[in-house]
């Protein structure tokens, strides 16, 4: 697998796309590289956000993206990604694969969907490091506005997660979110489920809980279950929903199928079937691109995606179009420090 991925050598894993690991050395020369990729997103995202805004004409529902949230490699890849996820890809898709490599990541992240008038940014953490027992950790969030001069959303999104590896082949885990949205407005269908959400309320307040498993029964084959919002909280803000995937992985290419089953947005039972397929090239630039077919939303979307990556750090991005009708253009940034390569932390040759 790729990314920020973990190659395994004799029972030893080494994080990124290099032969050996470098210590203090290289941690000032990696921090104002960091600094430099920190002040880019920053810009990018600055800029959106003073972009003028009108009401969107978008259904409510598709803006929203079903409350996921996309690193650009996941987006790349058309979501993709529940097989072969990895740092904080896994801390938002499957939490089990937060024990895939041994890590510490810090990111950030942020996501302009213009024709839905939506602005996300945040971010996350993921340690399985610093644990003797190979326990793994996440935490992050994001905070969201939508269309403030028509539905006039915000949303503060915040997960956390654990996971344990049982063996090189199977891993489990566990998440949650809390969901804190507060919502002003009507959106162009009116006092609809979509567009109204929860009836007679304007804010949701709720936690709610999700498990991901991951078997490899082969070094280069993957297998993934993940169940999202498992406790039912009845809204279409955080759906609930079983997908699961299937990967090849090698050091230098990933393909993925993914298929979700979601049960609480539409009247009736949707699937999100997706596809993507990401190439390391020179040991350090991803490419990427992705397909997904939304049955609730009756679209398709095509994304591309690129990234660099070294032992330091990697900075990505994906855009994302859905070329049926409504048209709808989703646009994606990434930067993540590995704090691992700094040597601030125990190595990963430890495990």
């Amino acid at each position: 697998m790729l990314g920020f991925v973990a190659r395994q050598r004799r029972g030893r894993v080494a994080v990124g796309p290099v032969s050996k690991p470098q210590r203090l050395g290289g941690a000032s020369k990696a921090r104002r590289r960091a600094l430099v990729g920190a002040c880019a997103l920053a810009a990018c995202t600055l800029d959106a956000a003073r972009a003028s805004a009108e009401a969107s004409t978008l259904d409510p529902a598709v803006g929203w993206n079903y409350g996921e949230i996309e690193t650009p490699r996941a987006a790349a890849m058309g979501g993709a990604l529940r097989a072969y996820s990895n740092s904080v890809s896994a801390l938002f898709l499957n939490p089990a694969n937060m024990a895939s490599a041994r890590i510490y990541h810090l990111g950030a992240l942020a996501q302009i969907w213009p024709e839905a008038s939506r602005q996300s940014y945040g971010g996350g953490a993921v340690d399985s490091i610093v644990s003797s027992t190979r326990l793994a950790g996440g935490f992050g969030g994001v905070w969201t506005l939508q269309d403030p001069d028509g539905i006039d959303r915000q949303a503060t999104d915040l997960r956390f997660a654990l996971a344990m590896p049982f063996s090189d082949q199977f891993s489990l885990g566990v998440g949650g979110r809390y969901l804190w949205l507060k919502q002003n407005g009507l959106g162009p269908l009116g006092d609809s489920l979509a567009s109204g959400g929860l009836r007679d309320e304007n804010i949701v307040r709720g936690f709610a809980f999700d498990a991901g498993a991951t078997l490899k029964p082969t070094e280069y084959f993957a297998i993934s279950l993940v169940g999202n919002n498992l406790n039912n909280p009845g809204h279409g803000f955080q759906p609930s929903s079983v997908g699961g995937g299937l990967g090849i992985g090698t050091s230098d290419i990933t393909i993925e199928g993914d298929v979700v089953s979601d049960f609480t947005t539409w009247d009736k039972t949707t699937v999100r079937a997706m596809g993507g397929l990401e190439l390391l090239l020179a040991d350090k630039f991803a490419l990427r691109g992705g397909y997904r077919y939304d049955d609730g939303a009756k679209s398709h979307a095509v994304s591309v995606g690129a990234g660099y990556i070294d032992r330091a750090f990697a900075a990505e991005a994906a855009v994302r179009r859905v070329v049926s009708d409504p048209a709808a253009t989703a646009i994606f940034f990434g930067f993540t420090y590995h704090l691992e390569s700094t040597g601030l932390t125990p190595s990963p040759d430890g495990f």
